[in-house]
């Protein structure tokens, strides 16, 4: 038999391959799994910019009340006048100093009576958590010739602290000025000196008391009253308003 010829017969399209099973699920899934990884990369980066928001304002308040606190400290707390402006409690000028015995962080006892026929000026102070009480006392040790020269003999601190943590506070800020330990306010309260702190009647203010050689008080100025409480007086001040104050109860 003659061959049929296949000469321009049409081709018929060579099959396709299926695909393989599954490979447009497995396409799927790991865009799926991108955009999970997108949307919690981005989560993610929205917590964080909120932490630091967080952060950044906790840093603009801490810096703020550093501020505030430092221009108590340089200005006295009189709203930056400089002023150095106090009270006079009771007793005040004219009466007499009331009595008493209280045990010192430098060893033994001070008893104010015995201190007869000298000028003893008295620091009431609110204590070992105040840091510019005793950077008050550094400064009047700094200047002790200055005090000496204005008639005072002797300079001790009253606060209500124990004794231990006043030994270790005169350690770390290097004062060698007898603190005195009233832990049960009784002087304090005495001479009204707790009236006039940041603490209430629980710790004292910053008040200065001359008593004179013959139990008389000379002068006081509770610089630590509401509202502009005062931490810190500069020496210089100090002097010269002590000195013109102890200048008038004299001449009176």
């Amino acid at each position: 038999m003659a061959s049929r010829s296949t000469a321009g017969a049409p081709r018929r399209p060579a099959p396709q391959k299926p695909h393989a099973a599954g490979r447009p699920g497995r396409q799927e899934g790991q865009l799926g799994r991108n955009g999970a990884a997108k949307r919690l990369q981005r989560a993610e980066q929205a917590r964080g910019a909120r932490r630091r928001k967080v952060w950044i304002r906790a840093g603009v308040g801490a810096a703020a009340a550093v501020a505030v606190l430092l221009a108590v400290f340089l200005t006295g707390g009189h709203g930056g006048s400089g002023s150095y402006t106090y009270q006079v409690g009771q007793p005040g000028p004219g009466a007499s100093a009331p009595n008493f015995t209280l045990a010192s962080n430098m060893g033994g006892s001070f008893d104010l009576a015995a201190q007869r026929g000298k000028t003893v000026l008295l620091y009431f102070q609110e204590g070992t958590d105040c840091q510019p009480c005793w950077t008050q006392l550094q400064a009047i040790q700094r200047d002790m010739a200055g005090f000496r020269r204005a008639g005072i003999d002797e300079v001790v601190s009253i606060t209500t602290d124990p004794l231990g943590a006043l030994r270790q506070a005169a350690g770390t800020y290097g004062t060698t000025i007898p603190v005195l330990s009233d832990p049960n306010l009784a002087v304090s309260q005495a001479y009204d000196a707790n009236r006039y702190g940041m603490m209430g009647t629980s710790r004292d203010g910053h008040s200065f008391i001359v008593v004179g050689p013959t139990g008389t008080i000379e002068w006081r100025a509770d610089y630590g009253g509401a509202p502009n409480y005062t931490m810190y007086v500069p020496v210089p001040t100090l002097l010269a308003q002590m000195g013109a104050g102890m200048a008038a109860h004299h001449a009176s």
